[in-house]
């Protein structure tokens, strides 16, 4: 069914690797604050569907004003055909809005295969992660990003680190790391939210991580760190992806509760002790910009992190998340932690917190794209609450 609107002056496609319903996170952040002046429309990968018998294009008109685009395939549909329909899918989104000026936003340059012939007034390849060292990567990643580099108007990094590594390759390139809604993950420092069901009987001290639980999560320090303190519970909440949820650590201790609303992780926050952060020291957590950083420090939580780049800088260098690289050192620093951290601690967090927030970075980046190509700049305003979503990941 197609259900959108045609009510703003631009519209703004969105091709991206991610559901927009499988964790609210960098793109639903940034989109659903695009969708303020533009027509957003978010074109997801296809999914197969055993029930359908020829291919088609579901549009849906979500409650955060982005339309998803959704090809459904049969099983069996050949590759060939795959990106016919994504390319009709496009046409049909351009169609609804022929003459009005337009933005191709790019998550994966994958979608070269059905997008490269079409045209847009400005492109922008939003680098959010270096998806070719992701585990499963399409061997035509790297040079489908070659060829993105060549296209686009503007690239926005994810964060610094991501932005080092692709500043030589573009004459336009900024970063923009994971923000924060703070006042979102504020609400876990009231006292007055209730424990939820599944979490109530946990016992305490509780040490919690939140998100994506894929290859960027080093498995092993959290089997090594929960066995080490079997009085410790760690609690650990979204989907798992890409690795055999059967190779993830078992132990009394240790509490794998899935995929959670975005709404509902202050709840849960809010009655943790310490935020981890287990990250894997490899390929793909090389150029990573956690948004759970700030997030886990809105909601009061004192952080201690394995030594990923675009944590140690800021975060670790100014004092607000313990840098951990081993079993032994993640004990220690986790063990400081739950003694409290320093007094002024939060004061210096909610110091740093304060200039953050996906209002702004939204705001500069259209400041950005008006420049390069002459749209109307939105304002640093306020976005509301936002109401749907499940856990947000790195």
């Amino acid at each position: 069914m197609y259900q959108t609107s045609h009510r703003k002056d631009s519209v703004l496609i969105c091709f991206s690797h991610l559901r927009w319903d499988f964790v609210f996170q960098r793109p639903q952040h940034l989109l659903t604050r695009a969708a303020r002046k533009n027509d957003v429309y978010f074109i997801e990968e296809p999914k197969i569907d055993a029930s359908v018998r020829a291919p088609r294009i579901d549009m849906k008109l979500q409650p955060e004003g982005v339309t998803v685009v959704v090809p459904v395939l049969p099983p069996g549909t050949s590759e060939r055909m795959a990106i016919e329909v994504q390319r009709r899918a496009l046409e049909r989104v351009q169609a609804a809005h022929r003459g009005k000026p337009s933005i191709f936003w790019y998550y994966t340059p994958m979608a070269l295969l059905f997008s490269a012939e079409a045209d847009a007034d400005l492109i922008v390849y939003d680098c959010m992660d270096e998806l070719s060292a992701f585990r499963g990567a399409p061997v035509e990643l790297r040079r489908l990003e070659q060829l993105l580099m060549t296209r686009a108007d503007l690239v926005f990094t994810g964060g610094r680190s991501l932005f080092e590594a692709k500043r030589d390759k573009h004459r336009s390139v900024h970063a923009f790391p994971s923000s924060i809604d703070a006042k979102h993950f504020a609400a876990a420092r009231k006292s007055t939210l209730a424990d939820p069901a599944d979490q109530a009987g946990i016992g305490r001290p509780r040490i919690g991580f939140f998100g994506v639980v894929d290859e960027r999560m080093d498995i092993d320090l959290v089997g090594a760190v929960a066995a080490a303190r079997p009085d410790w519970q760690f609690v650990f909440l979204g989907p798992v992806v890409k690795i055999d949820p059967a190779d993830l650590p078992r132990a009394a201790n240790i509490h794998w509760l899935g995929s959670k609303r975005y709404d509902d992780l202050p709840a849960y926050l809010g009655h943790w002790d310490v935020g981890f952060m287990p990250f894997a020291m490899n390929e793909a957590t090389r150029y990573i910009s956690p948004t759970k950083t700030p997030e886990f420090l809105a909601a009061g939580l004192p952080v201690v992190s394995t030594p990923i780049r675009d944590v140690v800088a800021p975060y670790g260098d100014r004092g607000l998340v313990e840098i951990a690289a081993t079993a032994e050192e993640a004990v220690g620093a986790l063990e400081r932690m739950l003694a409290g951290p320093k007094a002024d601690w939060r004061t210096r967090v909610d110091s740093v917190l304060s200039d953050m927030s996906w209002d702004k970075t939204w705001a500069e980046m259209s400041r950005i794209m008006a420049t390069a190509g002459g749209f109307a700049a939105d304002e640093d305003t306020e976005t509301p609450a936002l109401k749907t979503g499940v856990a947000i990941s790195a």
